[in-house]
């Protein structure tokens, strides 16, 4: 078990090392650097330049950043003009809470759906539920969220100017103002979700309830719902079980577009910045906190996965 964990933990540190310095090599080629839209004058790009050693080749600029970024220390954000660590931290705590409250919705909603499907696949509000689901996996996230943000502006039953928005302007008092922007966010993220989910479970479903033993507790006189509820649901959860990791770590690292299309400033948001400002450390601490996301979610799927089956450790 040991062997296993350090191998996957080895390599969720390769996945993070990989993905933050792709991102600043990928800043670091393309064309102009953050002050090209600055408008300042060429000595005081210049200056800059010298002052935060962007003026030296891109290999000194990288192994003095691996330094850095060992001590904890992601540089300065040229854009805002502040510790990147400082910018992480602030970010990082609204794209939790939005991935959290997404998974919630996508759990409580594909989970139960999938047992309905898969125990009566042929009723007709199974089929709808089942053709929902095909609809929301095929749709990119970019139309689900225009869509969403489309029923609120025409219904008005949720706000859409978006938290990054009213927090500029200063109109967020309390925590409940914060929160009353959190679900249009949040089913935007977790709708398709839900359907992947809901398709995954009803598989399952389908599987569990031919296994022998649901089979002989029917037998025995359980009645269909507890055969149902109790015993095939029990079975059927292993497979949802082992990829949930995976569901954790993509919601939280993947919410990149749900971020700007509906202003909610988290990782998604700030990277969209150090994209636009071609901020070089901002972009690669943002990638780089994506990566942990996705490495946390990939390292926690192989340890559920390791408990539930123990034979996945073997030649691992």
């Amino acid at each position: 078990m040991l062997r296993f964990l350090l191998r996957r933990v080895a390599r969720a540190v390769i996945l993070v090392f990989s993905v933050s310095s792709a991102a600043l090599l990928l800043v670091h080629l393309a064309p102009g650097d953050a002050f090209s839209s600055f408008g300042v004058s060429p000595d005081v790009a210049r200056a800059e330049r010298v002052r935060l050693g962007l003026d030296r080749p891109f290999i000194e600029q990288y192994s003095d950043w691996l330094g850095r970024v060992a001590r904890l220390d992601f540089g300065e954000s040229i854009r805002f003009r502040r510790p990147v660590a400082a910018l992480l931290g602030e970010r990082v705590a609204n794209t939790l809470l939005l991935g959290s409250a997404a998974l919630l919705i996508a759990i409580g909603l594909g989970v139960p759906a999938g047992v309905l499907t898969g125990s009566a696949p042929r009723q007709w509000w199974a089929r709808s539920v089942t053709a929902v689901s095909l609809v929301l996996l095929s749709t990119p996230p970019l139309v689900t969220a225009l869509v969403l943000l489309m029923i609120a502006a025409r219904t008005g039953w949720l706000p859409t100017g978006g938290l990054a928005l009213a927090v500029s302007s200063g109109a967020l008092e309390t925590a409940a103002a914060v929160l009353r922007f959190l679900p249009l966010p949040a089913l935007a993220l977790a709708l398709p979700l839900a359907a992947a989910l809901e398709r995954l479970q009803s598989r399952a479903m389908t599987e569990a309830l031919r296994e022998p033993s649901v089979t002989a507790a029917r037998a025995r006189g359980v009645s269909r719902r507890r055969s149902t509820w109790v015993h095939a649901f029990r079975l059927s959860l292993k497979p949802v079980v082992a990829v949930l990791g995976i569901v954790i770590g993509t919601v939280l690292s993947g919410s990149f577009i749900v971020e700007i299309v509906m202003s909610w400033p988290g990782l998604g948001d700030l990277m969209y910045e150090a994209l636009i400002a071609s901020d070089l450390y901002l972009a690669a601490g943002c990638a780089a906190s994506g990566a942990v996301f996705l490495a946390a979610g990939l390292l926690a799927a192989d340890i559920v996965q390791a408990i539930v089956d123990p034979r996945t450790m073997e030649g691992a």
